[in-house]
């Protein structure tokens, strides 16, 4: 299937395959409006174990009726098929790579940079607005949140943090990120977000519905569907700060997921085999645990607890 060679089509709803180099197809699901309008782009998957994000899509596709909406829906619910079915954290388990780490791809590389160069060929260019589901992965437990693009163009990055208001989620975080797939997109000038919602291996019929429920409102403000709801409870953070492991050995949390912190707080440790502690994490300033680490095995670089300051 090449959505590029579609420009005109009849209300409905389109299933198929983008052929990526080397690998397997990329699932693709268009839902095709009665008239015309924007084109929205929902991704899920990129990480294999991030499940809230998958269900969401499979479930939206089910439900939302072509007459409900204007313009068209283009899914792709499952980008990471192969760390999805081998239960893979992170990476694409046949290079190791981070999709959310190798945009812009090079024109020929491994797995993970095909998956990207695809997205960017086939999807990029369709795009009016992407959002991006995420959630926690199998070893981190995670805040309901939304990360806008600090930046990219002014303008981007000014539509891109209206609309993240009127998402279901409590707190909006600017990223510098630049190489995953929603933040490459901003670079090259398509409004985009990456939602987090569920984390640590699990899915709950309330996370979906509080996804389906944000996709529906920026829907509205997209003017593609009925009216937006802006979240007036939402809050911004006006500050992060992301802490890493400088040693490998056993992480112990003493903070958990959207828990109020205070300046000079212990929020973890890692201790050897044998009890030694090896590092400690304090808090810089007042502020939210947003997600951390549950993992017992930690090693060098890999992320403990992310907090910041909430505006």
């Amino acid at each position: 299937m090449q959505i590029t060679d579609r420009k005109e089509w009849e209300a409905g709803r389109i299933t198929g395959t983008l052929p990526v180099q080397g690998g397997p197809g990329l699932p693709v699901w268009m839902i095709c409006g009665a008239s015309g309008g924007p084109t929205l782009v929902l991704t899920a998957g990129v990480h294999g174990c991030e499940y809230v994000g998958i269900m969401t899509l499979r479930r939206l596709f089910a439900q939302l009726a072509p007459a409900q909406i204007r313009g068209r829906v283009i899914l792709l619910p499952l980008v990471n098929s192969e760390g999805f079915y081998a239960g893979s954290k992170q990476v694409v388990p046949s290079d190791g790579k981070n999709i959310n780490r190798v945009f812009p791809p090079p024109e020929k590389g491994t797995m993970a940079q095909e998956i990207a160069r695809t997205v960017v060929e086939q999807i990029y260019q369709e795009a009016d607005f992407l959002l991006d589901l995420h959630g926690g992965d199998v070893n981190e437990a995670m805040t309901p949140l939304v990360f806008y693009p600090a930046t990219a163009a002014p303008e981007v990055t000014a539509q891109a943090r209206e609309a993240a208001q009127h998402l279901e989620v409590l707190y909006r975080i600017p990223s510098t990120a630049q190489n995953g797939l929603y933040s490459y997109a901003a670079q090259c000038g398509i409004p985009a977000l990456l939602m987090e919602v569920g984390g640590m291996g699990l899915w709950t019929e309330e996370q979906v519905e509080l996804e389906l429920r944000s996709i529906q409102s920026l829907m509205g403000y997209l003017d593609m569907g009925p009216t937006p709801v802006k979240n007036s409870r939402q809050q911004e953070t006006m500050e992060m700060c992301y802490t890493e492991a400088d040693t490998p050995g056993l992480w112990f949390p003493e903070v958990k997921a959207e828990q109020l912190i205070s300046a000079g707080q212990m929020l973890g440790r890692i201790e050897d085999l044998e009890g030694r502690i090896l590092q400690t994490i304090h808090a810089r300033w007042d502020g939210m645990a947003l997600y951390h680490t549950v993992s017992l095995g930690v090693t060098t670089g890999d992320a403990l607890v992310a907090y910041g300051k909430i505006g």
